[in-house]
């Protein structure tokens, strides 16, 4: 049988080596017993590897800022609320913070950054001044020293000398409610947290220092424990409305917080407390209103503050009055990066950027809850500065 033509098609195109096109020709037929004649091979490219290009250097990690203050190795709260990641974002800005407590206390820890407010105390006999209502709000008797830590948890310098706050560059406005048997009373609650926020209160000169944060430590005496006070509520409403964040401690008596003035209230940021376990110790408050928790500690390792009235110069008080200024303190940092904050965005970064509890709650009990989770200050500040929280 003769040898039939091999078809190619003269068009076609196959891809060689490095994706080089090969362009196949015909080859004639030949008569039978011609040896076909040997085609030499197109030279084709050699390829070369690509070149190895060397990954760029993995930056050294920035050294974790350490204020020098004696007391701040003991201070075991910030670490608890990821305090030195955060101060690697921001150390603070000069921010006003109003203490509605015990009153004013001439802290070493503030120099140059505290405020003797005014004293809205009308009892005489509980103001124990002999004055009543004044203009000089210096704490009196022997709870005197709670304004000062709570302060000092905020705002302490970072000096070398005593403890660390969380923005060392706030500023404290000391607004005195609280008599020297440590009680508030209603109509002077309402008017300090007015007062504190730059509203107008009769026969009261305006306040030349208004406050973008409160801090309150305390909730109001001589009215049942069963619901927010309506005058209590009226006032965080004007608060609120005039763009100030108020923070409030759960209270100390292990119950639910719904009942008490200002905690169980509406436009309030409430935080109760854990051990440094991250766990609620029988005395805090619990339930609904509360926000979020913060570290507060139990006996034998409360938190660390200094205090001029303290032995050494220092003190470890435990409870949610120490919780709440953890608080305080982060939303002014958040507050002095970024002014326009009102008070729902910040108890929004707050509450949505917090550190689970351990075991998914920090109690057994699941009633007794302690809102979103532990403050995490670092998280909270992470999700301002990130592009997507500016838009």
């Amino acid at each position: 049988m003769p040898r039939l033509p091999l078809l190619l098609l003269a068009t076609a195109t196959l891809l060689g080596a490095g994706g080089h096109a090969i362009r196949l020709v015909p080859i004639p037929a030949l008569p039978p017993g011609t040896p076909a004649p040997v085609q030499p091979l197109p030279d084709l490219p050699v390829l070369q590897p690509d070149p190895v290009r060397p990954s760029p250097p993995t930056p050294a990690p920035t050294p974790a800022y350490a204020p020098r203050d004696p007391l701040y190795p003991r201070q075991w709260s910030l670490q608890a609320i990821h305090i030195p990641e955060a101060w690697a974002l921001t150390r603070g800005g000069p921010v006003t913070v109003a203490v509605l407590d015990t009153g004013f206390v001439n802290s070493p820890e503030l120099t140059g950054r505290v405020v003797n407010g005014y004293d809205f105390v009308r009892d005489v006999t509980r103001a124990g001044d002999g004055t009543g209502r004044d203009a000089d709000a210096t704490a009196l008797g022997p709870y005197a020293y709670h304004g000062e830590v709570v302060a000092n948890v905020i705002a302490a310098a970072h000096d070398g000398r005593g403890m660390a706050g969380i923005n060392p560059q706030a500023k404290i406005v000391h607004v005195r409610v609280a008599g020297t048997d440590g009680m508030i009373d209603v109509p002077d609650l309402v008017d300090g947290l007015k007062w504190a926020a730059g509203l107008s209160v009769p026969g009261v000169p305006a306040n030349p220092n208004p406050a973008r944060i409160l801090n309150l430590s305390l909730y109001a005496d001589f009215i049942p424990l069963t619901r927010c006070d309506a005058r209590v509520q009226a006032a965080l409403d004007a608060v609120t409305a005039r763009g100030v964040l108020v923070v409030a401690g759960a209270a100390n008596d292990g119950k639910d917080a719904a009942g008490y003035s200002p905690a169980g209230c509406r436009n309030v940021l409430t935080v109760t407390s854990v051990r440094e376990q991250g766990t609620r110790p029988a005395y805090a408050n619990w339930g609904r209103t509360v926000g979020l928790a913060a570290p507060g500690g139990e006996q034998g390792r409360g938190i660390t503050v200094s205090s001029v009235s303290g032995p050494g110069g220092e003190r470890s008080p435990d409870g949610t009055s120490m919780a709440a200024p953890h608080v305080t303190g982060v939303a002014s940092l958040l507050l002095g990066a970024r002014a326009t904050l009102t008070p729902a965005q910040l108890r929004d970064l707050l509450t949505r950027n917090t550190t689970p509890f351990p075991a998914g709650g920090c109690d057994p009990d699941p009633l007794k809850s302690c809102g979103a989770g532990l403050l995490n200050a670092q998280a909270a500040l992470k999700a301002l500065l990130t592009p997507t929280a500016r838009k």
